[in-house]
């Protein structure tokens, strides 16, 4: 695991481990790595530049630091309903992050019933994201990534 629970100050639990995800979902893995593989389809899906989606490499590429990580640590604001479903259960967040910004991020469908009723204002959560290169670049060519949510931890208790 990237996220480091036993240094916060407050106690945490993991709710998402992309890994754990992976694994009980290889059909999602074999999509996403035929796209990768796809050369009729240039302008979509990831790169592979370290590795196929999920594979060893790919891993082992993340635990190298040749994939670039992202962390994101902040407070939740408020939860909300998204989507043009109705839904009687909130499936995004704010996150009003450590240095004062606002980002918006998914309750991810897959998170166990007990864990979602976690995501409520004032909660500390902690999330891990591995930029991949995507195949497709901006219109001034530089590269673009897709931000690949490797782990998300939340507080047990509202920390506000």
């Amino acid at each position: 695991m990237i996220l480091q629970l036993r240094d916060s100050t407050v106690l945490m639990k993991f709710v998402y481990l992309l890994s754990t995800e992976l694994k009980s979902n290889p059909e999602y893995v074999m999509q996403v790595q035929r796209l990768t593989l796809d050369q009729s389809k240039p302008f979509m899906g990831l790169k592979g530049t370290h590795g196929l989606f999920g594979s060893k490499e790919w891993w082992s590429s993340i635990e190298q630091g040749k994939i670039r990580l992202l962390h994101r640590s902040g407070t939740i604001t408020r939860t909300y309903v998204a989507g043009q479903d109705p839904s009687p259960v909130d499936n995004c967040f704010s996150l009003r992050l450590d240095d004062g910004s606002v980002i918006e991020e998914s309750i991810y469908s897959h998170i166990d019933d007990e864990d979602k009723k976690l995501f409520r204002p004032g909660a500390r959560v902690d999330i891990v994201y591995a930029l991949d290169e995507l195949k497709r670049t901006s219109a001034n060519g530089d590269k673009c990534y897709s931000d690949i949510v490797l782990e998300i931890a939340i507080s047990l208790q509202p920390i506000k």
